[in-house]
């Protein structure tokens, strides 16, 4: 297990404990896990993002701390937030973490969220010149969350 599961493995457990907002001093978990205060941001923008259903909120310096939030949403309303946060383009990763979101939360099942992938990854878009695939990608993820309410 890397050091960022580790990491990303005692926020959720903070998050666990603390029924879903946890605040958190990114000095203290570099030194918890003896690693730089930048990997703690990573571990954070990577996987505690909105896409993955967490709204994070940062206050810097001396006693700055990191809230965490896990969003917990019924899943219309998920499902819609969802596709009112796809812009006009989606590349393939973040439609990924959309969907594993949406399947973790319930607001889709299994069968839906590999219907959707498949839909909007790389080999069914491939007839579609690249610079317009992100463009495809983000208006059949949307019309598809819509058809699945």
């Amino acid at each position: 297990m890397g050091m960022s599961d580790l990491i990303a493995g005692f926020i959720n457990e903070a998050l666990d404990e603390m029924n879903g907002c946890a605040e958190l001093q990114r000095s203290e978990l570099a030194n918890k896990f003896k690693c730089v205060p930048s990997q703690i941001n990573y571990v954070i923008s990577t996987r505690f993002s909105p896409e993955h259903g967490y709204i994070v909120e940062s206050r810097r310096g001396g006693n700055g701390y990191i809230r965490i939030t896990r969003v917990a949403m019924e899943s219309e309303r998920l499902i819609m937030h969802t596709v009112n946060a796809v812009g006009e383009e989606l590349d393939l990763n973040t439609a990924a973490a959309l969907t594993a979101n949406l399947l973790q939360n319930d607001a889709v099942d299994k069968s839906d969220a590999q219907l959707l992938m498949a839909a909007v990854g790389n080999g069914a878009l491939r007839p579609a010149p690249a610079s317009m695939r992100d463009v495809l990608r983000a208006s059949i993820f949307k019309h598809m969350l819509i058809n699945i309410m």
